[in-house]
């Protein structure tokens, strides 16, 4: 099998398709282009979500807090706990576990959330650093929103741009090898992505306009164009050119021959509104300090189509992520 994310279609039939309990109690479960698994408990929803790292090597006590509370903030709520799975070899220092833990409490103190617990393990099943993790948030549970609301002639938008947390990792774990391929300034402009990779702050501000928000990860925007696409039962009209991608994500993509929408990126959220709302959405965020862009549509038929240069592709469904080709 690939490298990364099951593809949607062992998804569906090793994963999924084994899945058959359900209390009366869940509102929804992980689905293809859902981030969030929600619970009912009274008058509140708890929202639950899990993740781990494996691209990378560095930064990754931040990465595992941010990847896994940008899920929750799909909900338009705030992320308020998570729990840390650390599996290491047996090679690992106590210096590179501390560092890992300090990593991620500085990034969730930033968030406001608790490290509620976890699991930390020296085993030989292992030949890196892997963390997997968590996340829970809680809402409102008349703000739960279902996917009957999202219709055709709704507008995607997406927020800073994308490659952001891919290009991040490559250029952070490639240093040394791009040092003397490109600019310094770029160099450091695309490690400084990894910065950017929460999404918990539009992800809130956002919520009381938008319709949905879907997380953009493993499979880069159209991947999560499809996925969202997908789970509302519609096709989608997206313009290549309405597409913003940072310079540096330019270059480094470039560099190694990989596509930018194609690649992993954690930092970016894509939001779905109606029409009528899609520039006061973008208004509010850009008054927040958070570029946003409107990239297309939903449609009634089920094509998922890119327009580039006139011309219009079909959006394939998401395979292994374009990182893996580098990392």
């Amino acid at each position: 099998m690939k490298i990364g994310k099951l593809n949607i279609a062992d998804l569906k039939e090793l994963i999924f398709s084994n899945i058959t309990n359900r209390d009366k109690k869940v509102l929804a479960t992980g689905e293809i282009g859902n981030d969030c698994s929600a619970i009912e408990v009274d008058n509140s929803v708890i929202y639950l979500s899990s993740d781990p790292i494996t691209g990378a090597t560095k930064d990754i006590g931040a990465l595992a807090i941010n990847i896994n509370c940008n899920d929750i903030a799909t909900e338009g709520v705030a992320p308020m706990g998570i729990m840390l799975t650390i599996l290491a070899p047996e090679t690992t220092t106590r210096d590179e576990i501390a560092t890992i833990m300090r990593d991620a409490e500085r990034e969730a103190n930033k968030l406001g959330i608790t490290i509620l617990g976890g699991h930390t393990e020296i085993t030989s099943a292992v030949n890196r650093v892997i963390i997997s993790a968590t996340v829970i948030g809680i809402g409102d549970r008349e703000s739960f929103k279902k996917r009957e609301m999202i219709k055709s002639g709704d507008r995607l938008i997406i927020t800073k741009g994308v490659g952001i947390e891919g290009v991040g990792i490559i250029a952070s774990e490639k240093e040394e090898e791009l040092k003397n391929k490109i600019a310094i300034d770029t160099l450091l402009n695309a490690k400084n992505l990894l910065n950017q990779t929460s999404v918990v702050k539009e992800g809130v501000l956002a919520n009381s306009i938008v319709k949905g928000m879907h997380d953009v990860t493993e499979g880069g925007i159209l991947g999560a164009i499809w996925e969202s696409a997908s789970y509302y039962n519609l096709g989608v009209e997206i313009e290549y050119n309405n597409i913003y991608i940072p310079d540096c994500v330019k270059v480094i993509t470039t560099h190694y021959n990989i596509n930018p929408l194609r690649l992993i990126s954690s930092g970016t959220m894509l939001m779905i509104v109606d029409s009528e709302k899609a520039e006061n959405l973008i208004s509010l965020l850009k008054e927040n300090d958070i570029d946003a862009y409107d990239i297309g549509c939903f449609t009634e038929n089920q094509e998922k189509i890119l327009i580039k240069d006139g011309k219009r592709e079909r959006i394939a469904p998401p395979e292994s992520d374009e990182l893996y080709k580098i990392i």
